[in-house]
């Protein structure tokens, strides 16, 4: 079995949502993946669910964490358990595009990438569109900083240039660190302007309390990155207000290529 990409999935009371995230997987038009999936505790029925397939497909891999402690935790656990050369991420209750790794391997290995992401749909609970989230072509450390462009379920790093690395162990934003440490090691990462997966935007989501993340997006400038206050304060304004700016004004974002789409959240 040629284990080429290894995919880290996270998971807590998933069992609703992981059934189609993981057919996601299998139907991907290329083969050699292994699906490592970790269990942060759950409660309900997931891993009896993850157990059935792992049992019928002997590239999903179950880890159990031994205490709740978030996906971050539960992320490098993964990548510590990896043998694939990529690295790519899905969360539990999204789901990627039947060419997704085709699509973006091939974009990596053509072009020499080291780092990529991909385009995404986002759709709510029904699994109704509700926007198409264009990327940039590149985008380098500074420019990150300023807002996360990047989506965690369509990144995919090299680990023969990077070696193995792992997400700071925060509650939130630990994506969005892992993606500023790449960008010390590398110039850019390299967008793939093509919607290969859906985001599910659910209303109890960690990502849905917009205070809360901020909190923790400032935590991310002082404590990880180590910025002072000034530097922290410019680049918490450009993220504040883009973020303003996409949730209050998607006519005006889209005009100027910040969401990709006739239909906007509302």
């Amino acid at each position: 079995m040629i284990i080429e990409t290894s995919i880290i999935t996270p998971m807590y009371n998933s069992e609703k949502e992981i059934v189609d995230t993981i057919n996601s997987v299998l139907s991907q038009s290329y083969k050699h993946w292994e699906l490592i999936l970790i269990d942060d505790c759950s409660s309900d029925r997931t891993i009896e669910v993850v157990n059935k397939f792992a049992t019928l497909d002997k590239r999903i891999k179950l880890l159990r964490l031994e205490k709740n402690s978030g996906a971050a935790v539960a992320r490098n656990m993964g990548i510590e358990h990896s043998q694939g050369r990529y690295i790519a991420f899905l969360d539990s209750d999204d789901n990627w595009s039947t060419n997704k790794l085709t699509k973006q391997v091939d974009f990596m290995k053509r072009n020499n990438y080291k780092f990529t992401y991909t385009a995404y749909n986002k759709v709510n609970e029904q699994g109704v569109l509700l926007n198409k989230v264009g990327v940039p072509n590149r985008v380098d450390y500074f420019q990150l900083l300023k807002t996360n462009v990047i989506g965690c379920f369509t990144v995919i790093y090299d680990t023969d240039f990077f070696g193995k690395v792992f997400m700071p162990e925060i509650r939130k934003r630990q994506d969005f660190g892992l993606w500023l440490r790449l960008l010390k090691k590398v110039e850019f990462a390299y967008g793939l302007n093509e919607c290969l997966g859906e985001y599910k935007v659910r209303s109890n989501s960690v990502s849905s309390n917009k205070l809360n993340t901020a909190t923790y997006n400032w935590k991310l400038y002082r404590e990880i990155e180590n910025l002072s206050f000034i530097r922290s304060c410019y680049y918490f304004t450009h993220y504040a207000l883009k973020g303003v700016i996409r949730t209050k004004f998607p006519v005006f974002a889209a005009k100027i290529g910040w969401i990709k789409s006739q239909n906007y959240e509302s």
